[in-house]
């Protein structure tokens, strides 16, 4: 009886337990000639590595008082911080409000409500054709109209980074050495940084690669208009520090659709747009053969199968000239 006891108190404690201890997986197919490592964050039970940040978030501004059961979370996501916030406070019972722009996934929508999550849907985009300026000022005006509102701020919060140090930990052990190379997307630059830093407590000679999309302006790049959520901004990372960081490398969409295709069809890996970036931009990567490198496989595919896994909708946003160009590449390179 003791015996058994024992073992069930070794189970854990609710689905956020589950959150983070992801899995690691070299991508021997898809790259036989170099050694690549995609950190697997799409195992994360929301279904993305922005489980990690909100409920770090959330948990820890519970524990210093910020938030309670008569607050109300205020975030603007453009998809999967919602997922991970709707999450978190449903199991927290806490009210949640996600301002959200016609970029999102049908899919990752339909998720954020199935968790309880009240969601506002703002219309008008900027000159860039991007809608992150006018969710954070509804996200503003909601903060006027209620004291008792709480801004996750993903973008300037330094929860965001903090969650990633324990991230790069687990890289760390489940590697036996830090890599040579990190490979992350950019958004809020939280993962990146957090990366980062973590890797610069531990004094490795880690060269964290940040991975950028032509359009975005995270590091200089001229506005444009973007159509795959969650990957670059319209507007400059408050978190982003370049002195810890590599040299950025840009993709263009269409080659993060081209490496989402090849992550699936050589690795049965169905992931996000932003995943596919790093598989296009680490293809270009100059490495020793003992050198390592980690990509980071940011979310599940499932939300994309209506956008990025579909040939209709990339018809519709990049022209067939662009869709026989991905197919082209996405089936005929030296992995296959």
């Amino acid at each position: 009886m003791i015996e058994y006891l024992n073992r069930t108190m070794q189970v854990p404690c609710g689905i956020t337990s589950f959150v983070g201890n992801t899995g690691l997986v070299r991508l021997s197919k898809l790259f036989p000639d170099k050694q690549v490592y995609g950190k697997l964050e799409l195992m994360n039970p929301a279904g993305s590595i922005k489980d990690r940040t909100a409920k770090f978030i959330v948990e820890e501004s519970m524990k210093h008082g910020l938030i309670d059961r008569n607050s109300i979370i205020v975030e603007s996501t453009s998809g999967n911080m919602g997922v991970g916030l709707a999450q978190i406070c449903l199991y927290h019972h806490l009210k949640l409000k996600l301002i959200v722009d016609p970029y999102i996934n049908t899919q990752t929508l339909k998720l954020i409500k199935a968790y309880g999550a009240e969601v506002e849907m703002v219309q008008t985009p900027d000159e860039s054709g991007s809608y992150l300026s006018a969710r954070i000022a509804r996200v503003k005006e909601i903060l006027e109209q209620h004291s008792n509102a709480f801004w996750v701020e993903q973008y300037e919060n330094p929860l965001n980074p903090m969650t990633h140090h324990n991230t790069f930990k687990e890289i760390e052990e489940q590697l036996g050495q830090a890599p040579d190379f990190i490979l992350s997307a950019t958004s809020t630059c939280g993962t990146l940084m957090g990366l980062a830093e973590g890797s610069w407590c531990e004094e490795n000679l880690v060269k964290v690669i940040p991975v950028d999309a032509y359009g975005s302006v995270i590091f200089g790049g001229s506005p444009a208009k973007r159509v795959i959520p969650g990957f670059g901004a319209s507007v400059p990372a408050k978190l982003l520090d370049r002195r810890l960081i590599h040299q950025p490398q840009w993709v263009h969409e269409w080659e993060c659709i081209v490496g989402c295709k090849k992550l699936l069809s050589q690795e049965a890996i169905l992931a996000g747009g932003s995943t596919g970036a790093l598989v296009a931009a680490v293809e270009k990567l100059e490495m020793g053969r003992d050198e390592k490198a980690v990509i980071i496989i940011c979310d599940r595919g499932e939300r994309y199968l209506d956008t990025i896994f579909s040939d209709q909708w990339i018809l519709e946003n990049f022209g067939y000239e662009t869709l026989s160009l991905i197919n082209e590449k996405a089936y005929d390179y030296v992995g296959n």
